[in-house]
């Protein structure tokens, strides 16, 4: 579903909500938007997302990617420290765009705060939130 949200049009707008918003993907975006620096690693969303399966984590992914919704961010080769990721995963601008033009950043403050209060994170997931990633995103 590779499009331009720049251009789309009244059915190709319906048509992306309902498959931005389908049950696994709203959740990533979701994911995405709570994470503290809107950049999660996949290791992170396949925790954040435990009832899915790793490899339905990354498909969906792919297919927001696909679609303009979501940017993977690499971190430059020098960067990049052993045992941390190095990939991440976060709004396009124009996906930002798309999604707030159909109020779907209303509860990103709420969910922010919800993710800030989850207690249980894995060790792995605590060091890969605390890992480095791009300045410039």
């Amino acid at each position: 579903m590779s499009t331009d949200l720049g251009t789309t049009g009244g059915s190709e707008t319906r048509e992306l909500l309902h498959f931005v918003t389908q049950e696994t993907r709203f959740a990533l975006v979701n994911n995405i938007l709570q994470h503290p620096d809107q950049l999660p690693s996949m290791y992170e969303l396949e925790e954040l997302n435990p009832s899915v399966s790793d490899a339905t984590v990354y498909k969906h992914v792919q297919k927001l990617i696909d679609a303009g919704i979501v940017e993977e961010v690499a971190l430059d080769d020098d960067e990049r420290r052993q045992g941390y990721p190095w990939k991440f995963y976060g709004l396009t601008d124009e996906g930002r765009e798309f999604l707030d033009e159909h109020n779907l950043l209303a509860a990103e403050e709420t969910l922010q705060r919800i993710y800030k209060t989850i207690s249980d994170k894995p060790e792995k997931m605590v060091k890969y939130e605390n890992a480095p990633r791009p300045a410039d995103s």
